[in-house]
């Protein structure tokens, strides 16, 4: 995201040099800079701790079967938000949640963050935001992912270690 003006008194911003940063908007009334940036994600690769990942769908999203994902909420931590997500939209029971790593996504301007989440290999109880639902082997997912450029980066990154 990029400011043209102040989001707290709404005064136009000037371009002004910030030490090392270069030129960035500053608003001349409220004395602080505007950085530009991209609202941070995560993108949760489900595992039973046995080999399984659990993908989903979710037709306002995709056509093709993705990992679960979701914005982190104001005072939230990028773990707390990837146990949240896990839970809120298959009803699992998180176990634990380890970074992997991050990416940028263009298209969204979202800086995800990625992480492995082990869950209790169950019966989800999907949220109205997901569609369906299943449990595959490393090969399947991947064959799943592949319409999924972050989401097959994750499941790589996960099964390369």
């Amino acid at each position: 995201m990029t400011f043209s003006y102040c989001p707290k008194c709404g005064r136009k911003l000037i371009m002004k040099e910030i030490g090392d940063e270069g030129a960035v908007p500053f608003c001349a009334e409220c004395s602080r800079p505007f950085f530009d940036f991209s609202y941070p994600c995560v993108i949760c690769l489900v595992t039973d701790g046995a080999g399984e990942f659990l993908l989903i769908k979710q037709g306002y999203v995709s056509e093709n079967h993705v990992c679960v994902a979701g914005y982190i909420k104001r005072g939230e931590t990028a773990e707390e938000a990837a146990a949240r997500e896990v839970a809120e939209e298959t009803g699992l029971s998180v176990r634990s949640v380890r970074y992997i790593s991050g990416w940028y996504h263009e298209k969204s301007d979202n800086l995800m963050l990625g992480f492995v989440v082990t869950a209790e290999h169950g019966d989800y109880a999907l949220s109205g935001e997901v569609d369906s639902a299943g449990w595959f082997g490393a090969e399947k997912a991947r064959e799943l992912l592949s319409g999924s450029r972050i989401a097959k980066k994750l499941l790589d990154a996960v099964l390369s270690e």
